[in-house]
């Protein structure tokens, strides 16, 4: 009887269809926000992939910038590292991806600084919308 049962159950799910897995395109250039916790000051920066850029004692480089197309569920990934020259030397705090729409799941933690990924463009203009 369980058996039967449990065999009912591996062919019920086996008609269901897989689920949706999202696509991503490859962007030239990486949307990022990053604050000062200390001045309360945003701002908004674009960076070419494997070009990098100064914020405050942070150097970030984005080494990827993948964004899903239109049709599918916005999402932008960047794959960053971020050393921070506080001390002199250069330490890496931060190597990773960043997500869009999660930027608490994967985030830099520094007492200073808050980086961010806002989108991954075509362009060296900021999108629409972004500050």
């Amino acid at each position: 009887m369980i058996r039967n049962f449990c065999l009912a159950g591996v062919f019920m799910l086996a008609g269901l269809p897989a689920a949706a897995q999202q696509t991503f395109e490859l962007h030239p250039f990486a949307v990022l926000g990053g604050m000062d916790k200390v001045t309360g000051q945003i701002s908004t920066f674009v960076l070419p992939v494997g070009v990098t850029g100064a914020v405050g004692t942070l150097e970030v480089t984005p080494r990827s910038c993948q964004k899903t197309p239109p049709h599918e569920t916005p999402e932008s990934a960047s794959f960053l590292q971020i050393k921070d020259y506080r001390s002199g030397d250069g330490v890496t705090v931060f190597s990773g991806w960043m997500f869009a729409s999660s930027p608490g799941v994967s985030a830099l933690e520094h007492p200073v600084y808050d980086i961010w990924v806002i989108d991954c463009t075509n362009s060296a203009s900021s999108p629409s919308g972004s500050e």
